[in-house]
């Protein structure tokens, strides 16, 4: 059966609220982050269905960015043509966006006919506006590779004082975000050979920024306040006027990009942010031939822009100047959404690095897509940076997801769908007279507040408030359910259940309407467990848009309607399953397929090895028996584990961390000139009077990390049981001197029972509590003891050994 026609594209409609929504072009280079996914596209998508839940007329327009540099050596490594690259990241990013549900009208390219068409025509515009100029600027060409190089082809130490960051980009700073020029770097190299480039002169087109900056602040002063821009947008754009507007370099020596329709440059392309701001209009552009409809009308458009922090200046200075400089009437930027970074875990998610959870990890994980959509969105980065956490994601879903939101709608249904005598035969009982039941007209007036600070929120495009809004509804609906007792009112006063009921399955409906923009999946389930379907029935304010509705929560669904079938709508995430995800996901995406490698080979000759011990028949099991089951102290060591230097240290000063409840900085002395600062998370295990004066193992070859602020060079050795509610310091033996090495004896079961140790990258040296085939870590042949008996080497996990 052949699939329906897609619909028409959407047109602006006089009278109504036409809205048109972009999201910063993804990079078609790599697979993307969840960084990359809530600064931008998945931002982009809760405001836009937001839009459509209104009533308002609003399309959606993304997709990748393809030209420029980043793709031209990405090829290069991947020994194809940029084309290749562009057509597999393309489909890479078009399925990641597919699983997350994020909902495009139009998902298109900038390698588009329309892309080099709608870019060469505001080109000549300015061209014709005078709004050009062409200057000679030095460049650094690669005479190995015969070529002048492109800001992305160059790496050098950041100029920028207090920087001085090793693999700075020729265009901009990963480390420290200023833009750059590749003959700023100190000590350059060429991306593809490594050899120093030299400088020589070419020339290019610059677009005039300077001449254009009386239009461009008379725009920024008067829409900033008009839209409402986010307080990162302003102030990133006021550092750039602060800073002085220059002459922009529009034009670069490259084969991959639009071609500069003139006789003198035509060997030369349009600079990637250049063009690819214009990729909003070109993939308008592909989606309907009616774009100008959309572009050109900016008395019945707004144009609202979702992005990360990187991305501002290039939106509010570059791409507004471009516009106003053709003298055309353009739709230009009302309002822009900027989020900070999403940080993973210990450090920062890198797309160049291969760091973090990627889109197609998340799929990997098993975790519900809403799952992520709203763990992603209570965690975006609208005012500061954020940090992505295991621990985190568990907390929100067990408790925020399950045990509220799943916990109320799971009762409501459920109770309702139990048979006559118990329920209501899946019956949505009349409820007359509701507003006068008292406890009922409370919640009521509850919910009316939490859907109107719900709209003020998503009016101000504040997604984390609306979704916080949205949840408030879930959780009075949960005290509701426990202050009406209502399975006690069903057969003491069945009438006031009847309410209630009715009620609450009101409010199930309604935070299906408000959490749609949020967890699509999941509304739709709700939907279907309530005998709905979204098309029809995803709606929470009248035609014109009021919400009177929401006062009276008794009305969303009418009495005898027939619910369908009540199911759990959350899964419990367990901690081991947290812990095997951080193991999993620890490192880059390198080093992860490093170890995956490393562990395979591991794996055989840990087979082998269990091959040997049985063919020697039950002679080891027997001496194991009379040496009481340790084992010889010349047993062979670990030759992975033996790197570890871990030394006997002493505790000189403990205090809590200034910016973290739960860690304690500490001074110790491990032997050499000075001691180490120590930075470990033991403040609700170990009171702060334990940690000073004592003897502890310290393990002093990791690579040292800031944790919040301050830079831990060393990592202190704990045990823990199974379940880490007990964590105790290994303490060595009163004789240990500070500053000895402390060594591991051998194996106490099986060798295969150290495989984690294998890998060269950890985050913790953990030691438990039990004694069944792990490692025993010893000074002097004596294994350290904790309360519970011997410690042993469980596990080592994320991070980098020296």
């Amino acid at each position: 059966m052949a699939s329906p026609p897609p619909p028409p594209p959407k047109l602006p409609v006089p009278g109504r609220r036409n809205i048109l929504v972009t999201s910063a072009l993804p990079y078609v280079n790599n697979v993307p982050h969840l960084g990359n996914i809530i600064g931008c596209v998945l931002s982009a998508d809760v405001f836009a269905r937001y839009c459509r839940l209104r009533g308002y007329n609003v399309i959606y327009i993304c997709g990748t960015d393809e030209y420029g540099t980043a793709t031209e050596t990405k090829a290069m490594e991947e020994k194809c043509s940029p084309k290749e690259i562009c057509d597999k990241y393309h489909a890479v990013h078009s399925e990641v966006y597919k699983w997350f549900d994020i909902k495009f009208d139009k998902f298109g390219r900038t390698s588009s006919p329309q892309q080099t068409e709608v870019c060469q025509a505001i080109f000549q515009k300015l061209m014709e506006n005078n709004w050009l100029t062409e200057n000679t600027m030095q460049q650094l060409y690669c005479d190995t590779c015969q070529r002048f190089l492109a800001d992305r082809l160059v790496e050098g130490k950041c100029p920028t004082e207090g920087c001085n960051y090793e693999a700075a980009r020729g265009d901009q700073c990963e480390n420290c975000s200023k833009l750059l020029n590749p003959t700023e770097l100190i000590d350059p190299k060429c991306k593809v050979c490594k050899n120093t480039p030299r400088i020589r002169d070419t020339d290019h087109l610059f677009l005039e920024l300077p001449l254009l900056s009386d239009k461009l602040v008379n725009y920024i002063n008067e829409t900033s306040v008009a839209g409402m821009w986010s307080q990162n947008a302003i102030q990133a754009t006021n550092a750039w006027l602060k800073e002085g507007l220059k002459p922009r370099c529009i034009t670069r020596d490259l084969k991959w990009g639009v071609p500069v329709p003139h006789e003198k440059y035509k060997d030369k392309v349009f600079y990637v942010w250049f063009d690819a701001p214009i990729g909003y209009v070109s993939i308008t552009a592909s989606y309907t031939p009616d774009w100008e409809k959309w572009w050109k009308d900016p008395d019945n458009v707004e144009l609202f822009q979702f992005m990360g922090k990187d991305n501002v200046p290039f939106h509010t200075v570059m791409f507004p100047s471009t516009l106003l400089g053709t003298g055309e009437k353009w739709t230009m930027m009302k309002t822009i959404s900027v989020t900070e970074y999403l940080n993973y875990e210990a450090g920062k998610f890198s797309k160049s690095h291969g760091i973090g959870v990627f889109g197609n990890d998340a799929k990997d994980t098993n975790i519900p897509p809403e799952v992520w959509r709203y763990y992603l969105l209570t965690n975006r980065p609208e005012v500061s940076d954020t940090l992505f956490t295991w621990a985190d994601l568990q907390a929100k879903l067990n408790s925020e997801l399950l045990n509220n939101l799943g916990n109320f709608i799971n009762r409501v249904l459920s109770f309702v769908a139990k048979p006559a005598g118990a329920g209501y035969d899946s019956i949505v009982p009349d409820a007359p007279n509701a507003e006068s039941h008292p406890l009922t007209k409370a919640l009521a007036e509850k919910t009316n507040k939490w859907v109107e600070q719900y709209l003020e929120a998503m009016e101000k495009v504040k997604l984390k408030q609306g979704l916080k809004s949205a949840m408030g509804i879930s959780s009075d609906g949960n005290a509701y359910l426990q202050e009406s007792q209502f399975w006690k009112l069903y057969k003491e006063d069945p009438a006031a259940c009847a309410v209630v009921m009715k009620t609450s399955v009101g409010v199930v409906y309604l935070l299906a309407c408000l959490l749609e923009p949020f967890m699509p999946s999941f509304s739709n389930e709700v939907l279907r467990q309530l005998n709905m379907t979204p098309e029809e029935s995803l709606s929470f304010c009248d035609d014109k848009g009021e919400i009177a509705k929401a006062k009276r929560p008794w009305d969303f669904v009418s009495a005898g309607h027939k619910i369908g079938k009540p199911s759990p709508l959350f899964k419990e995430l367990k901690d081991e399953e947290v812990e095997s995800f951080r193991n999993k996901f620890a490192g880059s995406q390198a080093e992860r397929s490093s170890k995956a490698q490393a562990d395979a080979e591991a794996k055989k000759v840990a087979d082998k090895l269990k091959d040997t011990k049985l063919s020697d028949g039950g002679q080891k099991k027997e001496q194991k028996k009379q040496s009481g089951g340790s084992k010889s102290k010349n047993a062979e060591v670990d030759v992975t584990v033996a790197k570890l230097d871990i030394r006997v240290g002493l505790i000189r000063k403990a205090q809590k961390h200034p910016d973290a409840d739960s860690l304690y900085v500490e001074e110790i002395d491990v032997g050499e000139e000075a001691p180490r600062t120590v930075v470990s998370g033991l403040v609700k295990f170990i009171p702060l009077e334990e940690m000073q004066n004592r003897k502890v193992c310290v393990l002093c070859n990791l690579k040292p990390v800031a944790m919040r602020g301050i830079k831990s060079h060393a990592m202190v050795l704990a045990a823990s049981n199974e379940d880490h509610t007990k964590v105790e310091l290994v303490e060595p033996p009163e004789s240990a001197a500070v500053g000895e090495r402390v060594t591991f004896a051998g194996y106490s079961g099986e060798p295969e029972a150290s495989l984690n140790a294998k890998s060269k990258t950890w985050e913790k040296l953990s030691a438990d509590l039990h004694s069944n085939g792990e490692l025993v870590a010893c000074y002097k042949d004596v294994p350290f003891t904790t309360s519970a008996g011997v410690c042993k080497v469980k596990s080592i996990a994320s991070g980098e050994i020296r």
